[in-house]
């Protein structure tokens, strides 16, 4: 039988547990109580103000790009200055007169051109100058490989190079930063490279010999993107005076038409 000094033991142990557990209950009553008034002050409407700055500043961000930026433009390239011009053509050459009655058709021909630009007509910044023109000093060889062939049958055709050398300028008019033209004038020597007495017996004998020879040239240029390459197409006329047939009258004049590649250094 349970006695009242127990029971009053037992009260006493549960009143002291409510008296220490009552600050924790309290905290917790206030923790939930702030974060219940920060949710609501979260989930309050925003006014008309905060409205129209949000507006704004999304049109200020509206041209703003997320992609990477684009790498800045490679510089252009330098502008030709002056320098050494290496020129390689390739053609054919013909005659007139009664040279060529002895050779009967063109021949295959090829010319080197090594010069030095002695001014050329951009400015430093790459500009066309006021006055387009440029001058450049060369010297030239050249080399056609004719025979007799129309004066004589297949098993007497006698094969025989000509071998020209001289020098001379060249005056270019360049009307764009890609085309331009030139003009140029040569004089020299040239000479039938052959056994002694094949031409003698057909009235050319001057032929073996070194002779004069004097012309000019018209051309027109392509320069490429690389700044130094140029092609070009030209075309010209010489008198070559050891040509002239040794009887009678005679008007020793040869042609060429050719197509070029130019490098400048």
């Amino acid at each position: 039988m349970v006695t009242s000094g127990a029971v009053r033991v037992s009260a006493a142990v549960v009143a002291f547990c409510m008296l220490s557990a009552a600050p924790a209950l309290a905290a917790d009553g206030s923790a939930a109580g702030g974060t219940s008034q920060t949710q609501a002050d979260d989930q309050q409407p925003i006014n008309a103000q905060q409205a129209e700055a949000a507006i704004k500043a999304a049109d200020e961000r509206k041209d703003l790009s997320t992609l990477p930026e684009a790498p800045l433009e490679a510089p252009p390239p330098p502008p030709h200055r002056n320098g050494f011009v290496l020129e390689q053509s390739l053609g054919a050459q013909g005659f007139v007169g009664k040279f060529g009655g002895l050779i009967g058709h063109p021949i295959p021909w090829i010319q080197t051109i090594f010069g030095y630009e002695l001014f050329r007509c951009h400015d430093e910044n790459g500009n066309l100058r006021g006055c387009p023109v440029e001058l450049m000093i060369f010297g030239e060889g050249d080399l056609g490989f004719g025979d007799t062939g129309s004066s004589v049958g297949p098993s007497q055709n006698r094969p025989f190079p000509i071998l020209a050398f001289g020098g001379g300028l060249r005056l270019g008019f360049q009307f764009t930063h890609r085309f331009g033209m030139y003009l140029e004038g040569l004089a020299g020597g040239d000479v039938a490279y052959v056994q002694s007495g094949v031409l003698v017996n057909f009235g050319y004998a001057k032929a073996e010999a070194l002779g004069f020879q004097v012309g000019g040239r018209l051309g027109v240029e392509w320069f490429q993107i690389d700044r130094h390459l140029g092609l070009g197409v030209s075309g010209g006329a010489r008198y070559m005076a050891n040509v002239a047939y040794e009887v009678g009258g005679d008007l020793p004049l040869a042609w060429d038409a050719t197509a070029d590649l130019r490098y400048t250094f």
